[in-house]
């Protein structure tokens, strides 16, 4: 662990790892899913997220990351807000949907909108957190995204998660 104050500077030479044996070793860790989403001239955008994290507690802060080259996420920068959707583990389809290139994503989707940003949350999600942008940050050819958590609410506590682990999905199973 290192303290606030004993950063180490990057290397100036450019570290080489091989993309696929990167993505092969990572994908060896699961992730959850997740849509992101929000509403653009009364029109729900939204996109799959397997990179979501809590941040902070006080003040309640989420994180994520997205690509730099992604054409949705710049529409949901543009309102400053977003919802979370936390997939459950029947909603495969769901997720393939947000993944794709598709125009409208939402093309049949069940949605409410979100208590207090009305960001689209998706119908038979495990749980919702509605946020504000809070920050967003540079992380090589991602962006890690701040939010600041409005609300958020359990709706299905007896249902897992939808997992993605060594490139397909997964369930979670308790020990």
């Amino acid at each position: 662990m290192t303290s606030d104050s004993a950063v180490t500077e990057p290397a100036e030479s450019p570290i080489e790892i091989d993309p696929m044996l990167y993505r092969q070793v990572l994908g060896h860790f699961p992730t959850g899913v997740t849509v992101i989403s929000s509403q653009v001239e009364g029109r729900p955008v939204g996109l799959a997220i397997g990179s979501f994290f809590s941040v902070s507690l006080d003040p309640p802060l989420v994180g994520f990351c997205v690509s730099r080259t992604s054409s949705t996420w710049p529409l949901i920068r543009s309102t400053g807000v977003f919802g979370v959707s936390v997939l459950a583990e029947d909603q495969t389809e769901t997720s393939g949907r947000f993944a794709s290139k598709a125009d409208d994503k939402f093309q049949g989707i069940s949605w409410d909108p979100s208590p207090i940003t009305r960001s689209p949350l998706i119908h038979g999600a495990v749980a919702h957190i509605d946020c504000e942008i809070h920050e967003i940050h540079p992380g090589g050819d991602h962006l890690i995204v701040e939010g600041l958590v409005r609300s958020l609410d359990v709706h299905r506590p007896d249902v897992g998660p939808l997992l993605f682990f060594k490139g397909g999905y997964g369930r979670h199973a308790k020990i």
